[in-house]
């Protein structure tokens, strides 16, 4: 019944609003079709016996950690360049959780800039991302284009290694990971960034393995 009542009360409000702004009747005839043809479709199609309760977003963000932005800039040269651009309005999208719009971006970006193997390991990611944290057919197909363009560049494989963790294969993201170790630049930062995770992830696959069981899906 709250319902009704809101509805009864927004009639009351506009009618006192009718006259105290001495509106003509041609207005009323108007203010009196709206809000009866509002009354009719609530009427039909409304639902006052349902209980509040809070909006759910449809959508689910994904974080994009400051962190993880600062080693894909030391990975792929950063974010001042052509496709550098598309890059940060990718994550603008996936930050809403709009994985959909991050990745009409990048595939924006790849028809602009065909041979950019930075713009094909993001869509990688995005695809993967998109299809509910798995290796689909199409993140796999993007990140392997990555890699023949830029067949002894560390990004590729490290994030599609990252693509596989995410999806729960550890022992598909081992090899990868190992791949973008040698090809990083010796001494780097990244390239010891990239040395810590791997230790950590050949640390839970052995824990793993001693206790006889599968590594954990995350």
């Amino acid at each position: 019944m709250t319902g009704y009542l809101i509805l009864a009360l927004l009639g009351a409000l506009a009618f006192g609003a009718l006259v105290a702004f001495r509106l003509p009747r041609l207005a009323w005839s108007i203010a009196g079709a709206a809000l009866f043809l509002g009354a009719a479709g609530y009427a039909w199609q409304g639902r006052p016996g349902l209980p509040a309760h809070p909006a759910t977003p449809s959508t689910r963000a994904v974080a994009v950690e400051p962190e993880v932005i600062a080693l894909r800039d030391r990975l792929m040269g950063g974010r001042f360049t052509a496709d550098g651009a598309y890059l940060v309005a990718s994550d603008a999208m996936l930050r809403t959780g709009d994985t959909a719009a991050a990745t009409q971006v990048v595939l924006g970006g790849i028809r602009a800039i065909p041979h950019s193997y930075i713009l094909w390991t993001q869509l990688g990611t995005n695809f993967a991302l998109h299809d509910g944290d798995r290796m689909s057919p199409a993140a796999l197909a993007a990140f392997r284009q990555a890699m023949r363009l830029a067949p002894q560049h560390p990004a590729p494989p490290y994030y599609m290694g990252l693509a596989f963790l995410r999806a729960g294969d550890f022992a598909a993201a081992v090899p990868l990971w190992r791949r973008a170790l040698a090809l990083s630049a010796p001494k780097s930062d990244y390239q010891q960034e990239i040395a810590r995770q791997l230790a950590v992830l050949e640390r839970v696959m052995q824990l793993a393995q001693q206790q006889g069981a599968a590594p954990p899906p995350r």
